[in-house]
């Protein structure tokens, strides 16, 4: 069953870093892991980013079969037809808001944006982004004491983004999230990329440039590195994708202005579309503004608080070099105690320590318990997903248990502990009890565990079509399966009429029939609903011991929810867990409506999912 799954894992990361890059060749995967080359500047250095070494050329790798393939994904979007495009688009909006586009199927490697031939400012010089080295760049001083100069979000703030057609309210556009009037440095990861319109937002003229990409193989980042080379203010980090790790889904924000950091940790990749500029996908996002501290220095580890502890653990994992991380602790954290950064860090997780117990599902229980969320009382969660796994009750209940703040002991224990002959009396009844609760809680996740993911229909009436569905994926055979929890999905529409979600959102609700509304917190941030996401828990062949496999790379934060009379009386009253989403109007927007149409659990009343890329 293990395999099996595993093998549903592989084929779904496989098929969501090809819709990424659609790079269809195969190319021999390095087992060593490559550091980024050249010095990266820290949030705090004065001197400009130094010239990278030299890199050597490249040793022709891949096939000449797929060679085309290779060059079209990465390297083959015409700069010139692009920036023609953008002058043209930018003189319609001069004079009216431009009607909304068809969008471009996705499965077209030609319209897949990660061009990072877009980085050559000597491809077409007139660009109006243009980096090259006879450019100058502007010399920093950021080590200045903090000043008076008021903070946009300084306890966070939840946004959706905004989409063209739709009026604003609570929105926020990427340009208002990278508020480059005195941006420094901008550290930016994401899984999808569009170079050529991310410079297009930036001032690539004063700001130094760290982007946290996916390169599975070594050609790959001696590609990247070859086409950056002459790029100054830009340098690249690259996580480790060793063995099992498939994808580098983070989507991650570090903004270093003169006086304050800003975090941001939205579910959109850095693609137009998903930051609604066709007007056909929305995504969330979160902020908050750290301010300088007063005196020039850094606060030691363990005296941040856990967002700050867990910010940096995961920073340090992807391979971000350890200055920048320093000169992070140059920032006030105080403002993060009450919110927990959670991540998946990619690999196998072992060893002294536990280290396990970090990250993934198990450190999502981790962080519930450390912000005093934890309960073994009945939860109520509500998951929105832009893309699903091959799910199954045991991988819910885990999801549910990690909810109330365990650390996937529970669950492991269930599966790995000793059962069947040979048990003591004592052990006969432990492991009946063991066996009790594991019923119990099965059908408590089965109860209160919906899964929001848009069907079919609402995938083809939405504003952009079927062509805007790419990115939102699940395969039938999965939902066919007899193991799939069928019964926990809700059709998933976004409040703002005929868009697509592109959302990752947890809602988690105690709710008590003698107390009401007790206790709730929201996630917001890259993972899906799935196990190469969250990751699983294993014993280990050889030492006997827990084990943590991680195939995705994954980060977001909890945000606890404020409760008032209203929200506490909203839930008394039949405990209306729906009504008391409400409760999270102040802290996360509910993008979606609610409660969600039921699937149905047999046909021809079950409505079909949107299978992607069968659809």
């Amino acid at each position: 069953m293990e395999n099996s799954q595993d093998d549903d894992n592989d084929e779904e990361l496989k098929m969501a870093i090809a819709l990424s890059l659609q790079c269809g060749s195969s190319v021999k995967a390095s087992d060593q892991r490559q550091s980024p080359t050249g010095q990266i500047i820290d949030l705090s250095s004065d001197d400009d980013i130094p010239p990278p070494p030299n890199v050597p050329p490249g040793n022709g790798e891949v096939d000449v079969d797929e060679s085309h393939l290779a060059i079209s994904s990465f390297l083959g979007l015409d700069r010139k037809a692009m920036e023609q495009e953008r002058l043209s688009r930018k003189r319609r909006a001069s004079i009216s808001p431009p009607p909304p586009r068809k969008v471009r199927k996705l499965t077209d490697a030609k319209s897949e944006p990660l061009p990072l031939r877009a980085l050559r400012g000597r491809d077409n010089p007139q660009t109006t982004h243009e980096l090259s080295q006879s450019r100058p760049v502007a010399n920093y001083a950021v080590n200045g004491e903090a000043n008076s100069k008021g903070l946009k979000y300084p306890k966070g703030t939840v946004k959706r983004t905004w989409a063209l057609g739709h009026s604003r309210e609570n929105d926020i556009k990427l340009e208002e999230v990278l508020d480059c009037s005195d941006l420094q440095l901008a550290v930016l990861s994401s899984f999808q990329w569009d170079v050529d319109w991310l410079l297009s937002k930036l001032n690539v003229a004063a700001t130094k440039l760290i982007f946290v990409m996916q390169a599975k193989d070594e050609s790959t980042r001696r590609q990247y590195e070859r086409e950056t080379a002459s790029m100054s203010n830009l340098r690249l980090c690259f996580p480790s994708m060793e063995g099992q790790v498939n994808c580098m889904h983070s989507k991650l924000m570090l903004l270093a202005h003169p006086d304050y950091l800003r975090i941001v940790i939205p579910t959109a990749n850095l693609v137009s579309f998903d930051w609604g500029e066709n007007g056909i996908m929305e995504n969330m996002v979160f902020l908050i503004d750290l301010p300088r501290l007063k005196k020039v220095h850094a606060t030691p580890v363990e005296e941040l608080t856990f967002f700050g502890k867990e910010l940096c653990y995961f920073l340090e994992a992807m391979g971000l070099q350890e200055s920048i991380i320093a000169s992070m602790r140059q920032f006030d954290f105080s403002a993060t105690e009450g919110l927990a950064f959670v991540h998946t860090i990619g690999g196998a997780h072992q060893g002294p320590n536990e280290p396990w117990r970090r990250t993934g599902y198990c450190g999502l229980g981790r962080a519930v318990k450390t912000l005093g969320l934890a309960t073994t009382d009945p939860i109520q969660v509500d998951f929105v997903t832009s893309s699903m796994g091959s799910l199954n009750i045991d991988f819910l209940t885990a999801m549910y248990l990690a909810a109330q703040g365990d650390e996937g002991t529970t669950e492991y224990d269930w599966r790995t502990g000793k059962s069947g002959k040979g048990l003591k009396k004592n052990d006969k009844e432990a492991e009946e009890a063991r066996l009790a609760l594991r019923t119990k809680l099965n059908g408590d996740a089965q109860e209160n565990f919906r899964i929001y993911f848009p069907t079919h229909d609402t995938v083809v009436a939405s504003r952009g079509g079927a062509a805007s569905g790419g990115t939102i994926c699940f395969q039938s055979r999965w939902y066919k399966a007899s193991t799939f929890p069928r019964q926990a999905l809700r059709d998933c529409k976004s409040q703002r009429a005929g868009l697509l979600m592109h959302n990752k959102l947890l809602f988690v609700q105690k709710i008590s029939p003698s107390y009401g509304l007790t206790a709730s917190w929201a996630y917001i941030g890259s993972a899906n609903c799935s196990e190469s996401a969250w990751g699983r828990l294993v014993r280990d062949q050889t030492t006997k011991d827990p084990k943590l496999n991680c195939r995705n790379w994954e980060c977001g934060v909890i945000l606890p929810a404020k409760h008032n009379g209203t929200a506490t009386e909203l839930a008394q009253d039949g405990i209306d867990h729906n009504a008391a989403l409400q409760s999270f109007g102040g802290i996360v927007p509910i993008p979606m409506q609610y409660p969600g149409d039921l699937y149905g659990i047999r046909a021809p009343w079950c409505r079909a999912p949107w299978y992607y890329p069968e659809s």
